[in-house]
C-alpha cells in the first residue's frame, strides 16, 4: 500500500454510502416479499407473478451497488507505478524587508501594524507562482531572519517568529534594510530581483535610504517596492507593558503618537524603478504588488530536476462501473420460460377434446 497514493483521500468517506443504499434495497425487497405475503397465499404467489426472479432482482441490485462502489474509487483518484518527470521552476526572486520597530505596534491597523504585515506577507505566500522568497526584518539593525526558498514552509516558520525584538537595536534603518536585502540575492543576473520594503516610514535613521533604493536598481538590477503601513492623518498610540499592564509609550511626559509618513519610502520606490503601495487600512492586499511585479520583471528559470510522479488509475475504475451500469440495464427481472412445441400442443389439445367426449357420452342402457 505505500506505492498507492490518492489524489482525493477524502472522498473514501463517500463508500459509506454503498452499505446505507444496500440497506435500502434489503428494506425495499422485504416490503415487497411482505406486501405479496399479505396479499395471497404461498401456493397462489407462483400462479399470480410466474415470470419474476428475486434472485435476477437481487443480482441488478448488486450490480447497481458495485458499480457505486467503483464510482467512489474514481473519485478518490487511485495512483501507482512510479514515473519520473523533470520540472522546471521558474519565477522571481523576492526578498521581503518588514519593519519591526516599536512604532509598528501601533493599533491603527488591527490588531496592530507588524501581526496585519505578517498576515499580508502570508497571504502573499499563497499566491507566488514558484518564486523565491526571502526575509530581512530591520529596526536599528538588518537581519536576515530566512534566505531565498522555494520552501514556503520555512519561510512562515521564520515569520512566525518575527516581533518587534528581531532586531537588536531600535530604530528604522531603510537603507541598511535596502543593503542587506540586496546581499541576499544569490546571483548577478539582472531583471528578475526585487525588494519589498514594509514600515511606517517614521523616523528614519540618516543612512541614505534613498539613495541606497537607487544603487541597488543601477547596480543589480533590483527593483525597490515600498509599503507604507498606518494612518496617514490620525495615527496611533504605541502600546507597551509595564508591571504587567497596558500602557503607552510616552515622551517627556506625553503620550507618543505614531503615524505613517509615505514621503520617504515614495521616493525609494521612485528611485528604485519601483512601486509604492500604501497600506492604510486593514483591508490591503500585497497580491497587487505581486501582480505589478510579475508584469514588470523577467521571469527566470531557476532549476530543473526530476521528480517522482504516479500513474494515475482512476480511468480502470470508472470504466468499470460504466460496464457495470450496462450489464444492470441488460439484466432483465424475468424468468426463462420454454415455450411448447406445436406437436406437444397439438397433442395436449386431442387428449383433452377425447376426455371431453368420453365425460359426454351417454351410455346405453340394458
Amino acid at each position: 500500500m505505500s506505492d498507492i497514493r490518492f489524489d482525493h483521500p477524502s472522498y473514501v468517506h463517500f463508500l459509506w454510502l454503498v452499505p446505507l443504499v444496500a440497506a435500502v434495497f434489503a428494506y425495499g425487497f422485504w416490503r415487497k416479499q411482505r406486501g405479496l405475503r399479505l396479499f395471497a397465499t404461498a401456493n397462489l404467489l407462483e400462479a399470480l407473478v410466474p415470470r419474476v426472479s428475486t434472485t435476477r432482482q437481487h443480482i441488478k441490485a448488486g450490480l447497481v451497488l458495485l458499480a457505486a462502489a467503483a464510482a467512489v474509487m474514481a473519485l478518490i483518484g487511485p495512483r501507482w507505478g512510479v514515473y519520473y518527470e523533470e520540472v522546471h521552476r521558474k519565477g522571481v526572486d523576492i526578498i521581503v524587508a518588514l519593519d519591526v520597530s516599536r512604532s509598528m505596534l501601533a493599533e491603527d491597523i488591527a490588531p496592530n501594524r507588524l501581526e496585519r504585515a505578517k498576515l499580508a506577507i502570508g497571504d502573499l505566500l499563497e499566491q507566488l507562482e514558484g518564486d523565491r522568497v526571502g526575509l530581512v526584518t530591520f529596526a536599528g539593525d538588518a537581519v536576515r531572519k530566512c534566505p531565498l526558498t522555494i520552501n514556503y514552509g520555512s519561510f512562515k516558520m521564520a515569520l512566525a517568529d518575527v516581533d518587534t525584538y528581531s532586531s537588536p537595536r531600535g530604530g528604522t534603518m531603510l537603507g541598511d534594510a535596502i543593503r542587506r536585502a540586496k546581499e541576499c540575492f544569490v546571483d548577478r543576473v539582472k531583471d528578475h530581483k526585487t525588494i519589498i520594503l514594509i514600515s511606517d516610514g517614521e523616523e528614519p535613521e540618516t543612512d541614505y535610504p534613498v539613495e541606497a533604493a537607487r544603487a541597488a536598481y543601477d547596480e543589480s538590477g533590483i527593483v525597490v517596492c515600498t509599503v507604507g503601513i498606518g494612518d496617514v492623518l490620525t495615527g496611533a498610540r504605541i502600546p507597551i507593558v509595564e508591571n504587567g499592564q497596558k500602557t503607552f509609550l510616552k515622551h517627556d511626559g506625553q503620550e507618543v503618537w505614531s503615524k505613517m509618513i509615505p514621503a520617504t519610502l515614495q521616493d525609494m520606490a521612485v528611485n528604485g524603478e519601483g512601486m509604492y503601495y500604501p497600506a492604510e487600512t486593514g483591508d490591503f492586499d500585497l497580491g497587487e504588488v505581486y501582480d505589478w511585479i510579475r508584469n514588470k520583471l523577467e521571469v527566470v528559470e531557476f532549476e530543473a530536476k526530476f521528480t517522482e510522479r504516479y500513474y494515475a488509475q482512476f480511468q480502470w475504475f470508472a470504466g468499470l462501473a460504466l460496464l457495470l451500469v450496462v450489464a444492470e440495464t441488460l439484466v432483465t427481472d424475468r424468468k426463462k420460460t420454454n415455450k411448447p412445441s406445436r406437436d406437444r400442443e397439438g397433442a395436449g389439445k386431442k387428449n383433452r377434446a377425447a376426455t371431453v367426449r368420453e365425460r359426454t357420452e351417454v351410455r346405453p342402457e340394458h
